[in-house]
């Protein structure tokens, strides 16, 4: 078997350009570019503001089949289709985000594409970048600091210590940190109270940075946050600390997007990364707007599943930042299909059509939960080597029957070459004005209603559980002005129900909402589902085990 080359050894390969020659292209000059060495830059708010009276491009969104370890390639898709536009002649971005350095060190090794279709600089990428996460983590803890530190010196504003909200958060996966109780050690370290933490991707900050429209809008976001309750159960917003103006302070400069490129020196954004099982799961609406503006076909992904990622993006995105969609891929892979269909991992070399046929239920799912939002859609064929022609006929005729089309794209492999097909295809529906964008609930729908809408409609849940205090909540909220706020399914992203063992397209499965959560500077209320952590924890074999400096200084064990 031919030796296959790493990601990171083809990413360290790449012939880079100077990123002011990147950001050229896009007409960005060199002054509002504030640069990060060679190849990365800010673009700075000064030359965004002056782009806003120019025509929008078109704007694809690549999305997928619910993963599985056998591997989906979304990212790797999205690089890929950016480049394959391009190749064709159409002035094409793409927008992702950033990866969390939890599930780089935990499972994935890295996020940043992959084989012959990624962004570049790999490595910076992956790890410490422009130092974004770093600023989200302090601001978020400035703000967890200041509320201690305000009950400490007397607590003038009555918050109660039994009804804290606001958690602390850290760019990692450490289970450890879940539930704690802090100030314990005496007089002089406060009061001892339960806390916790979660991880950076989802904290609410992050959504904020993610869907804030510039500097103004952000203070005032992050002044909404409701951080506690006071014993009357009032609410406690940041701006009652005088938090706001610094926590915008510390975001400042992680509020511009960040300009890198392709292997095939494309220009890309790389902007934000709330968790789409969590969060919402999209890359900063900045980011998406600017680059509407600077090209005419914008590509961008949704985190996970379309269950989750497509849901958020159409449900939350593009709602509150006034964004349609004129197109929608759907990537799938034969091997993951075939462990949908009930094959085992350790078999998922061999052709087994039949097997395939079953998990092709879960793709069937996903096409027509994307159509329901009014958004044509095509489906991509990652390609993998072990895929037999059998077998990827097998998934044409299936999407034929379903009146769409799947084409075979081997991007990972040939870079833009292998995704001409699909790059044309998604030009034709995005020129076609097909696309009627609508989310799937009303603005003025209950909130149990709304979170009753996703489950049914695109979960096909035969049931919603809830407690009488988790009802009670949404009533309250409802009462106080919130009502109006969409929802933000936090769920399992491994099968439509809340069990991620439950596999293909389950019907008539019951999700159990255990908690809810007021987003209120992001602008949504999250439903907590399931088993899902807001804290994941690392793997028994994670992947920092294997990522070293090798002899020669150079990374290695990133994907």
């Amino acid at each position: 078997m031919p030796t296959v080359t790493s990601d990171i050894e083809i990413a360290r390969a790449a012939t880079k350009k100077p990123i002011f020659e990147i950001g050229a292209r896009l007409g960005i000059a060199s002054e509002n570019l504030v640069p990060y060495g060679h190849d990365k830059a800010k673009v700075s708010a000064e030359f965004i503001n002056a782009q806003s009276k120019k025509p929008d491009g078109k704007l694809i969104l690549v999305t997928a089949i619910n993963p599985t370890p056998a591997g989906e390639g979304k990212t790797t898709t999205t690089v890929g289709l950016g480049d394959g536009l391009n190749r064709i002649g159409k002035k094409a971005m793409i927008c992702v985000r950033e990866p969390s350095l939890g599930p780089c060190f935990g499972v994935k090794g890295g996020a940043a594409g992959g084989g012959h279709a990624q962004v570049v600089p790999m490595e910076d990428i992956n790890l410490h970048f422009t130092g974004d996460f770093h600023a989200i983590t302090s601001a978020h803890n400035l703000l967890a600091a200041m509320i201690d530190n305000h009950i400490y010196w007397g607590n003038e504003l009555n918050i109660d210590v039994r009804r804290v909200t606001w958690r602390r958060v850290m760019d990692m996966n450490d289970r450890a940190l879940r539930e704690i109780v802090g100030s314990l050690g005496g007089v002089s370290n406060g009061f001892p109270r339960e806390g916790g933490f979660d991880i950076t991707v989802a904290s609410e900050v992050m959504a904020i940075l993610c869907l804030a429209s510039d500097l103004e809008d952000l203070e005032r976001r992050l002044g909404n946050i409701i951080v506690a309750y006071r014993t009357d159960k009032t609410p406690v917003f940041a701006r009652d600390l005088k938090a706001d103006g610094a926590m915008a302070v510390l975001l400042k400069d992680a509020m511009q997007p960040n300009l890198v490129q392709t292997l095939e020196n494309n220009p890309a954004f790389v902007h934000g990364g709330p968790f789409a099982n969590i969060a919402h799961g999209c890359n900063s609406v900045i980011a998406t707007k600017t680059a509407l503006k600077l090209a005419d076909y914008v590509v961008t992904e949704a985190g996970f599943g379309a269950d989750l990622g497509a849901e958020k993006f159409f449900d939350i995105k593009c709602r509150k930042a006034g964004l349609k969609p004129d197109a929608a891929v759907i990537v799938a892979t034969v091997r993951a299909l075939k462990m949908n269909g009930g094959v085992a991992k350790d078999d998922l070399g061999r052709e087994d059509v039949e097997a395939l046929t079953r998990g092709c239920s879960n793709l069937g799912r996903h096409v027509a939960n994307v159509r329901k939002f009014g958004v044509p859609v095509v489906v991509a064929i990652n390609h993998f080597i072990s895929d037999t022609d059998a077998e990827v006929q097998a998934v044409k005729d299936y999407v034929a029957h379903l009146g769409a089309e799947a084409i075979l794209c081997r991007h990972w492999a040939e870079g833009s070459a292998g995704i001409e097909e699909l790059a044309w295809k998604v030009v034709e529906m995005a020129q076609s004005g097909t696309a009627k964008f609508e989310p799937i609930y009303p603005d003025d729908m209950p909130l149990m209603e709304k979170i009753e809408a996703v489950a049914a409609k695109i979960y096909h849940a035969g049931e919603v559980t809830a407690t009488k205090a988790v009802r009670d909540q949404l009533k309250v909220w409802e009462e106080q002005g919130y009502g109006d706020l969409p929802v933000c399914m936090a769920k399992t992203q491994y099968s439509f129900s809340t069990d991620p063992a439950l596999r293909g397209a389950p019907e008539g499965h019951v999700v159990q909402v255990r908690e809810v959560r007021l987003s209120a500077g992001a602008g949504f209320v999250v439903a907590i589902t399931g088993e899902i952590m807001t804290m994941p924890g690392l793997p028994r074999s994670p992947a920092a085990e294997r990522i070293v400096l090798n002899d020669q200084g150079y990374i290695e064990g990133l994907f």
